[in-house]
């Protein structure tokens, strides 16, 4: 009952590779920010958005003013979608390097923060482009500053070296992962993500889940990626209802954000597998589809393929939505089932079939995954190994509840 002795008002400074300014009300940190941009002779800046939570959540009226206060000129590229596009990483560069823009400040969720650190790599590689940086035609070292103001609870991007875009044209979602572009400060505030619809909080969340069960069970987990996996399954689970049911509650926003800054140093250390290298395709082929709902869907599938290589570990970071286990190999359509249960629970009960995905689209999804530039790291280290057998066998599953 630690939470209890939490003041959400007071902000914290949370150093992992990327200081972070977390908290409600941590969002007036950005003055101090502006200035130490400002001293390091960063005059100009893009700011990297979606098309309207930037200023419906209220941080661009911060922003904004404290980079008027420290005379520091920005252009915004306000056009980032859901499932972010190579495309609209070319054109945002072309748009800062018009400008000349020295810094990335990104605002949103993980698709405005994905395209703000790839924007902040190209800055530094002018003759490159998004396709090339997604296809790993080059290996970037450096790239432009980088500033994260968070506003889901789910992508853990702010706190972490990767960054995802999707290559429309040839269906690949790729990751990347570099050590520039761990953001130089982040925003964490709660207050930020009030405003999210009951799916956003829903889905976000379950990202959050998704990236510590894959960190925990990797071939590279360690004991700190499986501690940060059960404090942040126990977070998740005490405080998804709550929020779904007060969406403006800041402080059920604070532990679900917590639960999301350690689920993305979680997997910035224990890495990602299954559950990730096989929703990358499904948003590929459909970008619509949010990144949240397509894990939630493959969770209980990716359980039951993965359970008897990781019994102990799985029983006891999913006890607090997936109680009872004994941590014995034989468990796994059980886990399955109290997983699906859960999410059912939540409020997200959907399966492949429900969102238009069929039998007819296992054979793309499966080549898509093992063709997709950077899945086939995820694969490797899964924990049980990823054969094409394998991965179609979590598809099927998929398409319709385990339980049945």
């Amino acid at each position: 009952m630690w939470e209890k002795d939490i003041d959400i008002k007071q902000i914290q400074e949370i150093r992992v590779k990327t200081n972070v300014y977390f908290g409600v009300g941590a969002i007036e940190k950005i003055e101090d920010i502006a200035k130490s941009l400002k001293d390091k002779g960063i005059d100009k800046v893009i700011v990297v958005s979606g098309k309207g939570a930037y200023k419906i959540t209220g941080a661009w009226d911060y922003v904004e003013k404290a980079l008027n206060n420290n005379n520091i000129g920005y252009i915004n590229y306000a056009k980032v979608t859901p499932n972010p596009t190579t495309a609209a990483i070319d054109e945002a560069v072309s748009m800062a390097k018009d400008f000349g823009a020295k810094a990335v400040i990104a605002i949103g969720g993980g698709s405005p923060i994905d395209t703000g650190k790839s924007v902040a790599i190209l800055l530094e590689y002018p003759e490159k482009t998004a396709a090339q940086l997604y296809e790993f035609e080059f290996t970037p070292d450096k790239a432009a500053p980088i500033v994260a103001i968070n506003l889901t609870h789910g992508t853990g991007t702010e706190v972490n070296r990767f960054a995802v875009a999707t290559n429309l044209e040839k269906n690949f979602k790729p990751a990347i992962a570099y050590d520039c572009i761990y953001p130089s400060y982040s925003i964490d505030d709660p207050q930020l993500m009030t405003k999210l619809s009951l799916n956003q909080t829903l889905y976000t969340s379950i990202d959050a889940v998704n990236h510590v069960v894959e960190a925990a069970t990797s071939t590279v987990a360690s004991p700190y990626s499986i501690s940060l996996a059960k404090e942040t399954i126990s977070l998740v689970a005490k405080y998804l209802p709550k929020a779904a049911a007060d969406l403006e509650n800041p402080e059920y926003r604070y532990y679900l954000l917590y639960a999301s800054l350690l689920g993305g140093v979680g997997f910035d250390n224990g890495l990602l597998h299954f559950t990730h290298a096989l929703e990358h395709p499904l948003s590929a082929v459909k970008p619509e589809l949010s990144h949240g709902l397509g894990l939630a869907m493959l969770l209980p599938a990716v359980v039951k393929a993965i359970y008897p290589a990781k019994a102990a570990t799985l029983a006891e970071i999913l006890e607090p939505i997936a109680p009872g286990l004994q941590g014995t190999p034989d468990e796994a359509q059980k886990a399955a089932e109290l997983v699906e249960k859960w999410l059912a629970d939540v409020g997200v009960p959907q399966k492949l079939l429900d969102d238009g995905f069929c039998e007819a689209d296992l054979d793309k999804l499966v080549n898509l995954c093992f063709t997709t530039p950077s899945l086939d790291g995820l694969l490797s280290i899964a924990p049980v190994k990823a054969t094409k057998e394998v991965v179609r066998q979590i598809y099927e599953d998929s398409m319709k509840p385990c339980s049945k």
